[in-house]
Parts: structure tokens; C-alpha cells; sequence
């Protein structure tokens, strides 16, 4: 990486292939997005969620944290938790990152670094990606608040299904059950 962005910016094939590129660098419209420092909210709420996600998810449903997904020509943000399916977690390769059709669910869990995008970029690039699942989770004064959404097919757009405090209970896109309360405590 040379640090000199291309006219009309990266491409995600060209990203994927970059060398020496910082932790949870992502592309965002052709430009390289380099987020802050993690905080120990963050980290134990995207710990939680990864290990019940997991520990929920039905047969030929996993999992996983701060991948990358390329989703356009000019489009790879890394969600803090995603739930793909099963053959895309298996699968040897690419082993960097999935396909936008791999996600059953993406995941943000926002810090104030990263505000914006991921209350309005990132889910925008997911719905037009055709990711059927959002949630982006907020620290509201040390209590856990996710923000619910699914894709309605006819808008293209994200409809908030819930606001959801102490406790995250859903049937979609599986049987869904997490005490948020959790968030700090040994174990989360």
C-alpha cells in the first residue's frame, strides 16, 4: 500500500489483495476506512453475541466476528458480528472474507469512532447488498440497546422491527434468546 488512492478509489478485489493493511481495515465507497481503538464495551458485547449466536443458530447457520464482506466493486466493511451459513464458514476459500449472500445477518456494534457509519452507511450497503438481517447495538449510558431491522423486498430499505433493553428475543432469522444484561459480566 502506497497510500495514494487511485482515481475513482479502490476496488474491492484490489483491497482483498493489499499486504500490511491495519486491523479491521475496511472499503467504503473506493476508500480505505481505518477505525479507531477498540473499547472493552465493544469488545465483551461482540463477544457475547458471537458466542450466542452461535450457541442458538440452527443447523446450517454459524457465527462469526469482524470479517470482511464484499458486497460491490467499491464495498468491504468488516460487521463486528456475522451470522452466514454453514457451507460459507467451511468453506477453505477465499478464507479473508465472505460474499454478501453468505450473511444471513450483519451486525454493528457502534463506537464513537464509527457513528456514522454504522448508523447510516454500512446498513445502506447492506440492504442494497440484499442482507435480509440488521442490528446495530448502541451503548445507551452503560445499558445494551439493540436496534432491530429487517429488508422490506419492496423498498430495499431496512424497517425497524424493535428496540430491544436487558433482553433480545426474536424468531428471525432464528429462535432467538439473549439476556443483554450480560454485557460486562464474567463470561460476556
Amino acid at each position: 500500500m502506497d497510500g495514494v488512492t487511485p482515481p475513482g478509489g479502490f476496488t474491492a478485489d484490489g483491497f482483498l489483495t493489499m499486504k500490511d493493511l491495519p486491523r479491521h481495515a475496511e472499503l467504503i465507497d473506493g476508500s480505505l476506512v481505518f477505525p479507531g481503538p477498540q473499547g472493552k464495551w465493544h469488545s465483551r458485547v461482540v463477544n457475547l453475541l458471537v458466542r450466542e449466536l452461535d450457541a442458538q443458530a440452527p443447523e446450517g447457520v454459524r457465527a462469526d466476528r469482524e470479517m470482511a464482506v464484499k458486497l460491490a466493486k467499491r464495498q468491504v466493511p468488516e460487521p463486528d458480528v456475522l451470522v452466514v451459513t454453514q457451507e460459507a464458514y467451511e468453506r477453505p476459500d477465499p478464507s479473508t472474507y465472505y460474499f454478501a449472500e453468505d450473511l444471513v445477518l450483519a451486525v454493528e456494534a457502534v463506537c464513537p469512532d464509527s457513528e456514522d457509519r454504522d448508523r447510516d452507511t454500512k446498513p445502506r450497503k447492506y440492504a442494497a447488498a440484499g442482507i435480509r438481517h440488521f442490528w446495530r447495538v448502541e451503548n445507551d449510558a452503560g445499558r445494551t440497546v439493540v436496534y432491530v431491522y429487517e429488508l422490506d423486498p419492496a423498498t430495499k430499505c431496512y424497517a425497524l422491527t424493535g428496540i430491544h433493553h436487558d433482553r433480545l428475543v426474536l424468531s428471525v432469522p432464528y429462535a432467538i434468546d439473549i439476556d443483554l444484561t450480560q454485557v460486562g459480566r464474567r463470561g460476556a
